[in-house]
């Protein structure tokens, strides 16, 4: 479980840039956090993931207090950027997802080379540099995968991605769901994942406008700067992304 209890951020010397929010996101589920751009998403993220710590209130992921226990809420958190270049660090496929592992632990070197080999990474020799913006996507999720946290937090993980790699991120989502880890997915475009989702809090100046199940909350989306599906209709369930 993951519950926020007014929970406030302000840069050093700055406003507050978010809050306060109070929020609660089921465990095993897919949480939507949706909102315009500026609307406190990556700043609640970064706050998810142990980055940053609440000013005021209390952030809880799964018991760890932030602040508080905030070494013990990196452990359990992996978030993914937007930007993955600002997240790669090896010059190689192998290389990256092989950084900071115990190198007399062969099992956890392993694993990590077969979720390259799940998510068609390819040769772990290959320079980073030659994926695809989805495959350095990809690299980054099996990275954070690696040593299977309990959450997993994507900053608009389908931006400039096509359409096949858009269905594998979908896929990665979807097994994620049925495995059990929750999962949060900040984007400004509901489209793509809007029905692999659980539940959805909506963000607009710092504030949480909008939270719940899809229907209630989709009626609502335009008023807050967010198009809602274009096949979705009130009361209907949303046609899957195909």
């Amino acid at each position: 479980m993951i519950r926020a209890s007014e929970v406030t951020f302000a840069y050093p010397g700055g406003p507050s840039v978010l809050g306060p929010v109070s929020f609660e996101i089921a465990p095993g589920s897919l949480c939507g956090l949706v909102g315009a751009n500026g609307s406190g998403k990556s700043t609640l993220l970064a706050l998810l993931a142990g980055l940053f710590v609440p000013s005021t209130g209390t952030l809880t992921v799964n018991g760890r207090p932030s602040p508080g226990d905030v070494q013990g809420v990196r452990a359990a958190v992996a978030l993914v950027l937007q930007d993955p270049d600002q997240q790669i660090v090896g010059a190689t496929v192998g290389e990256d997802l092989l950084l900071g592992l115990t190198p007399r632990d062969p099992a956890q070197a392993e694993r990590a080379l077969a979720l390259a080999a799940r998510f068609g990474l390819g040769d772990p020799t290959a320079p980073v540099q030659t994926l695809s913006l989805g495959g350095r996507r990809k690299l980054c999720i099996a990275t954070a995968l690696r040593d299977a946290p309990e959450v997993l937090v994507l900053d608009e993980p389908f931006a400039g991605l096509d359409y096949p790699a858009g269905r594998e991120m979908r896929a990665l989502l979807a097994s994620n769901r049925a495995a059990g880890r929750t999962q949060v997915i900040a984007s400004h475009d509901v489209e793509p994942f809007a029905d692999l989702a659980d539940a959805w809090l909506v963000l607009e100046a710092g504030r949480v406008v909008l939270r719940g199940a899809t229907d209630a909350v989709f009626r609502e989306l335009r008023a807050h700067g967010v198009r809602p599906p274009t096949a979705w209709r009130p009361g209907e369930p949303v046609p899957a992304w195909e």
